[in-house]
């Protein structure tokens, strides 16, 4: 086992890397499980115009470097390995948790822990869509909207994700279809009447995406038919995909409650259902998802900790 550290922070994202600058500030031993796919959903994400301190906006993947390299700067460890397992059950003799987690063969202990996993954008499965993320196909609106002004685009989905994508976009686009394989949304009525009655927006029933046309960028898509199964191609400059996201907390499984769609559940701020176990971030927050909202959270769920182990009187290295 390695050294017993006073925070183990489990994600890599804006989320995580906040809270690692957090910790090491506050003289916490601290260790990010970063991930082999280490930084989040801005490594998939090209400019990034709306967070704060970048008036010219900022490489997403040069942001997440620098979040990266100011940790390190204050000591965080931070090593590219996938949590594996978690155990937060073990309490010691003073009612204290002793905390696990494993990676690549190694097991790493900590006095508490920080939960900042995130969750991914759930994609279409097209190998095309892939080779397009960040050149015309996203997955959030309010990212990446002001790229498209007076252009067209599509909305892939039919719940209220889908429908809060389109309304958003129609402030930048020119026009906003939303494609869906069936013939009704599953979005609340409300959402429905809102973009139902926005004479920007237009939609494609029972269709499905199959391809996503373009090589450097997004030029159009190819769609099936659902009834009858044809084939045509519409021109368009982006693709926005709103299927859902997933939580990354398979790991957590039985370790601290979830919610009926896999999100932890938060109770005081930034606390899970275990004593010591705080949470960050996406993982947990599946209204607002942006990377401001999960650095805010980093922040809160670090202060959180720090106050906690102080009460404790049981950091190792806390300057008192």
């Amino acid at each position: 086992m390695d050294k017993n550290f006073d925070v183990i922070i489990i994600g890599s994202g804006p989320a995580g890397l906040t809270a690692a600058i957090y910790c090491t500030r506050a003289v916490l031993s601290t260790l990010v499980l970063a991930g082999t796919s280490w930084g989040g959903q801005l490594m998939l994400t090209t400019e990034v115009e709306n967070f704060p301190g970048f008036p010219r906006g900022v490489m997403g993947p040069e942001l997440m470097q620098k979040m990266r390299e100011q940790a390190e700067r204050f000591g965080a460890e931070i090593l590219n390995v996938d949590a594996e397992t978690a155990d937060f059950g073990k309490v010691n003799a003073l009612g204290q948790g002793e905390f696990k987690a494993t990676g690549e063969g190694k097991t790493y202990q900590s006095r508490s822990v920080i939960i900042a996993t995130g969750a991914q954008a759930q994609w279409l499965g097209l190998p095309s869509e892939q080779r397009l993320i960040g050149r015309g196909v996203s997955s959030c609106a309010p990212c990446d909207a002001p790229f498209f002004k007076e252009k067209n685009v599509i909305v892939v989905g039919g719940g209220d994700a889908a429908m809060e994508e389109a309304l958003v976009l129609t402030k930048f686009a020119r026009e906003v279809s939303i494609v869906h394989r069936r013939d009704a949304f599953r979005a609340s009525q409300i959402m429905q009447q809102k973009v139902l009655n926005n004479p920007k927006i237009k939609v494609i029933w029972n269709s499905e995406v199959t391809e996503i046309l373009g090589e450097e960028k997004v030029k159009g898509v190819r769609l099936k038919d659902m009834v009858g199964g044809g084939i045509r191609e519409i021109g368009v400059d982006g693709v926005f995909v709103a299927v859902g996201h997933k939580p990354s907390t398979s790991i957590f499984q039985g370790q601290v409650e979830l919610d009926e769609k896999g999100y932890v559940k938060v109770f005081d701020h930034t606390k899970t259902s275990v004593e010591g176990v705080f949470v960050a971030g996406d993982v947990h927050d599946h209204h607002y998802r942006q990377a401001v909202t999960a650095a805010a959270f980093g922040c809160m769920a670090a202060m959180d900790l720090e106050k906690m182990l102080r009460e404790m009187n049981f950091a190792s290295t806390i300057q008192k």
